[in-house]
């Protein structure tokens, strides 16, 4: 969609919703159930996501594009229960082009559904089951776009490393191909196989599976079996897509010492590869045999106007012909409130990348190391909307395009 016409509709989005403003408070009174003893209560709630991108080629991290700019409208239903004391169930439809803008048609279904039993008030041990956010790291309670303050994830959950799922490498040679590392690169190259490119980790990770989660003093922990490991594409988070014969475990402490600051570790194991692999691995291995290795840290602080989020992942994916290929990234995010109703945030990315045999006897990187920098702007004119702009500069070495702009513009109507 061409600018003006993506900012004529922001604008008459934006003036809709500030005029909707008192339905808006009564669909959410409509949408709200309670029985006549408060036994059994259930809230529906969404939001309405309109985006824009104005991006240079390659299209960066999750944006599926070969143009110069894209439009993604969303529609996102939640659906919150509680009955009694110790159940509660929640679930979230999406109606949307794609998991991730561009990335395949129209489509309506379900993100995430799951159960939770919690028999003791306490909060000492809860157990869920269904299809979920990972408990690794500490984004997954800030990834939907009426929470978090920027538009794109960060580096981490987007850039596509050399990591296919859908066949294993066949030797060092086609797995740096597979990263984009040789010489002569181009943007129509590093667009050619994007599709079949994995991150470190995809989104939330709405994979399928059981966790068992508490509290216990100063500390939290959680811990999950799931069909299909964190770098897996939407596509294989169901469980009639991947089931669980090889199943992926990730687990995570956190230590809460004040209301203000969080600390948490965690580590997960699991497969990357789907089924259709199996036929291009080396004789007498499977999927299982091959596997993403990751160690994580997090922080949190948040005091007044100001909050601050960083994440750390050690990762190491087991590679048919490579052996081990290891990766760093981190990001640094923080947010601060002028006000009730303006806000800006930056956010510093960057991942690194060891260096593996080249099967000539040399070393060399298996991926474009980089670092992105995104700043954004942000207002929330009324409690239901919201409205963010963000530019993002992204450098990467060895690429067919080393620096990067992106302008990214997000209208959010919440209900």
């Amino acid at each position: 969609m061409k600018t003006p016409l993506l900012a004529l509709a922001l604008a008459l989005a934006t003036a809709t919703a500030l005029h909707a403003e008192g339905p808006l408070d009564r669909l959410g009174e409509i949408l709200t159930y309670s029985s006549a003893h408060g036994e059994v209560r259930a809230r529906l709630s969404g939001t309405i996501d309109l985006e824009g991108y104005i991006l240079q080629q390659p299209a960066p991290g999750l944006l599926f594009s070969t143009r110069d700019s894209l439009f993604n409208p969303r529609l996102s239903l939640f659906l919150d229960a509680q009955f009694g004391p110790s159940v509660y169930a929640f679930a979230q439809v999406r109606a949307d082009n794609g998991f991730d803008p561009g990335y395949g048609g129209q489509s309506l279904r379900f993100e995430e559904y799951a159960l939770r039993f919690s028999p003791w008030k306490s909060g000492i041990l809860s157990l869920q089951v269904g299809k979920f956010s990972t408990v690794v790291g500490n984004r997954g309670e800030r990834h939907g776009s009426w929470e978090s303050g920027f538009i794109t994830a960060p580096s981490a959950y987007e850039n596509l490393t050399a990591i296919w799922d859908g066949a294993g490498s066949q030797s060092p040679t086609q797995f740096l191909g597979w990263g984009h590392v040789t010489p002569g690169q181009t943007t129509a190259s590093e667009n050619s196989d994007k599709h079949f490119r994995l991150p470190l980790i995809w989104g939330p990770s709405y994979a399928t599976g059981i966790s068992i989660s508490g509290k216990l003093g100063h500390f939290e922990y959680a811990a999950e079996l799931k069909n299909t490991g964190l770098s897996s594409r939407p596509g294989s988070w169901d469980l009639d897509a991947v089931n669980l014969d090889h199943p992926a475990f990730a687990a995570r402490i956190a230590y809460r010492p004040d209301p203000a600051w969080a600390f948490g570790l965690s580590a997960a194991s699991g497969p990357y590869l789907t089924p259709a692999a199996a036929p291009t691995l080396p004789k007498g291995r499977d999927i299982g045999d091959y596997r993403q290795l990751m160690l994580a840290q997090d922080i949190s602080y948040a005091h007044g106007h100001f909050q601050l989020w960083a994440e750390f992942f050690e990762t190491r994916y087991e590679v048919p012909t490579v052996g081990h290929a290891d990766t760093f990234a981190y990001y640094l995010e923080a947010k601060y409130k002028f006000t009730p109703q303006l806000f800006t945030a930056l956010r510093w990315n960057q991942q690194l990348y060891a260096d593996i045999r080249d099967g000539n006897g040399d070393s060399t990187p298996w991926g474009q190391d980089l670092w992105r920098v995104d700043a954004v702007l942000g207002v929330r004119p009324t409690a239901h909307t919201q409205l963010k702009l963000q530019y993002s500069l992204e450098h990467r070495d060895r690429s067919a395009r080393e620096n990067g702009h992106l302008l990214a513009g997000q209208f959010t109507v919440h209900f």
